[in-house]
């Protein structure tokens, strides 16, 4: 009897732990029973306005796409200021995966920063998605098998505005280099394709980062005698470097051109049209293009002050979207299965249509090469970009066995 009775109470639990499996394996798998997305950037310095609470927003509005819920628990969007430090920002990446369950790292400009987060995240396999932050060796050396850099990068600004500037006859160059890693990776990427293009590099300087005084740095320019003058940093540097040199009168002389090599729409609305006009650059997203972007955008900028997305931004949602759907379709939120998951899938949003994603992490999409407005050319607020043509992923970024990347080639 009471063997009876222990098998009966066996088979009872096994049924009952076979019926209570059913619903949990249709909602999959999360740590924590929820996705917690850590938006982790510069909130408070120089590049805020290219991403900041603008890439937070973003990521939001992906989440409410999936009604803020995925495999039927809650997505949950934290967010954090690195300060441009990296050793702040390794901790807190560090922090959020130990501490806090944050499942994948979002945004992070300053290349500086990215790399020792990539470290961090590459270490905890965690998915990390990188939209600010520039140094294409985030997909090459210093690849990571849970790493993803979206929006653009430094060869592709290379491959754009570096090229273009060559054809039009800026032959000899001067680069005024942000003294960091992002900074040198751009110095080294632009002078590789100005050179491939038949131009000479004639010398550079490196200016610290955050500086409000490019007076010196200009004077060396000019007494360069270059052609152009590439601006190899962004954000805060940039407006301030292009300003200085307006007032500098550095191209009133018609022999000297100023090359914006990382140029955001944010910039160019600080700058304003009077002293960003003709300014070449190249972007990986435009708001105003088609009904899809303008669509999205206008959402965006009720959300944030009026303000259109940079491509920071833009592909901060175009990541987050692409995370969630891929952590749906694996029903699990395990890093290294919702990665090889990303990989698998097209990217197919208002961002960019049928991109691919390489092995090491590379979202080959367009670029665009633009130029900016005259005033008299702009036809209202945020009109700022003339399209000059479209460069094809293919062509704008390196490919995986250009790229370096060690962990992709196993």
């Amino acid at each position: 009897m009471n063997a009876r009775l222990l098998a009966g109470a066996a088979l009872a639990a096994l049924t009952i732990g076979t019926v209570a499996s059913g619903p949990a394996l249709a909602q999959g798998k999360l740590s924590g029973d929820t996705v917690k997305i850590g938006v982790l950037n510069d909130r408070s310095g120089l590049y805020a306005d290219l991403g900041g609470e603008g890439s937070a927003i973003a990521a939001r509005m992906a989440a409410e796409e999936f009604g803020n819920k995925i495999l039927g628990k809650p997505i949950q969007i934290v967010t954090a200021d690195h300060q441009n430090k990296p050793d702040i920002g390794s901790n807190l990446a560090r922090q959020w995966i130990d501490q806090d369950g944050v499942d994948v790292i979002v945004d992070v400009p300053n290349s500086g920063v990215a790399l020792a987060v990539q470290e961090v995240t590459r270490e905890k396999k965690t998915v990390f998605l990188m939209e600010g932050p520039a140094t294409s060796r985030l997909t090459g050396d210093a690849c990571s098998p849970t790493g993803f850099h979206w929006a653009y990068d430094t060869h592709a600004l290379a491959v754009g505005t570096g090229r273009a500037m060559v054809q039009e006859g800026g032959k000899s160059w001067f680069f005024l280099t942000a003294d960091y890693a992002f900074g040198h990776q751009l110095e080294s990427d632009a002078s590789a394709e100005v050179k491939k293009a038949g131009g000479t590099v004639k010398g550079a300087v490196r200016t610290p980062l955050n500086t409000s005084d490019f007076s010196s740095f200009l004077l060396q320019a000019q007494s360069s005698g270059a052609q152009v003058v590439g601006l190899a940093n962004a954000g805060g540097d940039t407006i301030t470097s292009i300003k200085q040199a307006a007032e500098f009168g550095l191209t009133q002389s018609g022999q000297q051109k100023l090359a914006g090599l990382l140029i955001f729409l944010s910039d160019v609305h600080a700058l304003g049209l009077s002293v960003a006009q003709d300014l070449v650059l190249t972007t990986g997203f435009y708001w105003d293009m088609d009904d899809e972007k303008r669509a999205w955008s206008k959402k965006f900028g009720e959300r944030h002050g009026g303000k259109m997305p940079t491509m920071v931004q833009a592909g901060s949602y175009s990541a987050v979207r692409h995370y969630l759907k891929a952590v749906e379709a694996a029903g699990t939120d395990d890093g290294p299965t919702v990665a090889a998951k990303m990989k698998e899938m097209p990217v197919d949003d208002m961002f960019t249509k049928n991109g691919k994603i390489l092995a090491n992490g590379r979202l080959i999409h367009d670029m665009y090469l633009a130029r900016v407005k005259k005033p008299s050319e702009s036809k209202g607020p945020w009109d700022y970009y003339q399209i000059l043509r479209t460069i094809p992923g293919a062509e704008a970024f390196a490919t995986l066995e250009e790229s370096g990347c060690k962990i992709a080639a196993k």
